[in-house]
C-alpha cells in the first residue's frame, strides 16, 4: 500500500481511538491534527501557515457566519414558537410522529448551512424524546437534515458536480429521486418504525389552518431557500435579509433581540468547525488525494466502481468538494459514455463518505446539540450508510453505468 495512504489511515486511527475514549472533539481533531503533522513531515512553519489561510479562508468564514445568522433566526423563531409551531402543524396535518421526526428535518435541510441542524434538532427532541435516546435522536436528526443534500442544487457540491459534468439539474434531479425515496426509507427500517405512530397531542382546526400554521412558522426558512435557488444568493446574505425582515413580521422588540447577539454565538460549535476546516486543509495540503486514483485503480473492479471508492475515501478524507473538483472530470472522461448514472453513483458515494466523515461540520453540530459523543453518531449511520451505497449502486447499474 502507498505510504502516503498508510500515513493517512494512521492519522484516522487516532482520531477513532480519541473518540472511543469519549474524548471531545477538539481533542480528536487536535489529536489528528498533530499526528499528520508528525507523520507526513510537515514543517511547524508550514503547518502554521495553512492552518492561518484556513481560518481566514472564504470557506471558513462563508461556514461561520451562515452558521451564526441561521443561530440567530433560529433564536427569534424560538422567541415566538415558530418551531413548536410547526411540530403542532406537521401533527394536525398528519398525527404522526414519524413524519414529524423525518419531514421537518427535511423541509429545513433544504436550507444548505450546517446551522439548520440546530432548528431540527428541536423538533426532532420535541417529537421523539419520550421514545428515543439522545444518540437515536442525533442520528435521526443528521440522516434526515442531510437528505436534501444528495440531490438538491442549493448544495455547493451538487452545483460543483453539475458544472463539471455537463449534466442536467432536471436531470440530474429526477434520476436521483429513487435514491431518495431510498433514503427515507432506510431511516424509517431503522429507527422511525420504533417511535409509536400517533401523537400524544389534541389539536383542533381544519387541514388548511395547520397549513396556514406550517407556512407562517417556516416561511422565513422557505423564503431563505427560494433566495438562494432563484436568486442564487448565498446563505450568508440571504439569511440576515430575511432575519432583518422577520423582525418585523414577528414585530420583535429591540429588548428580545439584543440578547440574541450573544447567544447566537455558540464558541464550542464554532470553535470546532474552524479546527475542522484546518484540519481538512493540512491533509489535503499531503498530496494523499492525488494517490487514491492510482491506489484503487489497481483493483480488479470495473472502472465506475474504482471511481466510486475514490469518491467515497476522497471524500471522507478532504470533504465531497474536494474529491468532486479534483477526480469528477477525470472521472467522466475515462468512462465517457457515464453520464448521469455515473454521475448518479459518484455523488451518492461523496453523499455517503460525508455522512460518517470527521470533516463534516453538521456532524459535530449534530453531536453537541443532544450531548453525545460525535462517535456514537457515526456508529449509527455506518449501517445505513452502507445499505443506501449498495442500492446506489445496483440502481447505477439499473441506469446503465456498467454497460
Amino acid at each position: 500500500m502507498n505510504i502516503l495512504i498508510l500515513k493517512l489511515c494512521a492519522v484516522f486511527l487516532v482520531i477513532i481511538a480519541m473518540l472511543w475514549r469519549k474524548l471531545p472533539l477538539f481533542a480528536a481533531i487536535s489529536g489528528g491534527l498533530a499526528a499528520a503533522v508528525l507523520l507526513y513531515g510537515i514543517p511547524l512553519g508550514r503547518a502554521l501557515t495553512i492552518g492561518g489561510k484556513a481560518l481566514v479562508s472564504r470557506e471558513t468564514v462563508t461556514v461561520v457566519l451562515s452558521f451564526y445568522f441561521i443561530t440567530f433566526l433560529q433564536r427569534m423563531l424560538e422567541r415566538r414558537r415558530r418551531l413548536k409551531q410547526a411540530e403542532e402543524s406537521l401533527s394536525g396535518l398528519f398525527g404522526n410522529r414519524r413524519i414529524n421526526a423525518s419531514a421537518a428535518p427535511a423541509v429545513i435541510g433544504l436550507l444548505p448551512s450546517a446551522g439548520a441542524m440546530t432548528i431540527c434538532a428541536e423538533i426532532v427532541r420535541s417529537s421523539c424524546e419520550d421514545y428515543m435516546s439522545p444518540e437515536d435522536m442525533t442520528c435521526v436528526t443528521s440522516f434526515y437534515r442531510h437528505i436534501p443534500e444528495s440531490f438538491l442544487p442549493t448544495y455547493s457540491s451538487i452545483l460543483i458536480a453539475l458544472a463539471l459534468s455537463g449534466v442536467g439539474a432536471g436531470q440530474f434531479v429526477l434520476a436521483m429521486l429513487p435514491l431518495v425515496a431510498v433514503l427515507f426509507l432506510i431511516g424509517y427500517v431503522f429507527h422511525l418504525r420504533r417511535l409509536p405512530k400517533r401523537t400524544d397531542q389534541r389539536l383542533e382546526g381544519g387541514k388548511m389552518d395547520y397549513v396556514r400554521m406550517l407556512f407562517g412558522s417556516l416561511w422565513s426558512i422557505i423564503l431563505i431557500v427560494f433566495l438562494i435557488i432563484a436568486f442564487d444568493i448565498p446563505v450568508y446574505i440571504a439569511t440576515p435579509l430575511v432575519t432583518v425582515l422577520n423582525m418585523f413580521v414577528d414585530r420583535l422588540k429591540w429588548w428580545e433581540i439584543r440578547p440574541m447577539f450573544f447567544t447566537a454565538f455558540e464558541p464550542v460549535i464554532i470553535f470546532n468547525t474552524v479546527l475542522i476546516m484546518v484540519f481538512k486543509d493540512i491533509i489535503t495540503s499531503t498530496g494523499v488525494i492525488h494517490e487514491l486514483p492510482v491506489f484503487f485503480g489497481g483493483l480488479p473492479v470495473p472502472l465506475p466502481l474504482v471511481f466510486a471508492l475514490i469518491f467515497f475515501f476522497g471524500t471522507i478524507i478532504s470533504g465531497s468538494n474536494a474529491i468532486i473538483s479534483l477526480c469528477l472530470p477525470m472521472a467522466m472522461a475515462a468512462v465517457p459514455d457515464g453520464g448521469v448514472a455515473l454521475l448518479v453513483l459518484l455523488m451518492s458515494m461523496a453523499y455517503a463518505a460525508m455522512q460518517v466523515s470527521p470533516t463534516h461540520v453538521c456532524l459535530f453540530i449534530a453531536s453537541e446539540c443532544f450531548k453525545v459523543n460525535i462517535g456514537a453518531l457515526v456508529r449509527r449511520n455506518i449501517p445505513m450508510i452502507l445499505v443506501f451505497s449498495a442500492a446506489a449502486v445496483g440502481y447505477s447499474a439499473v441506469l446503465g453505468v456498467f454497460s
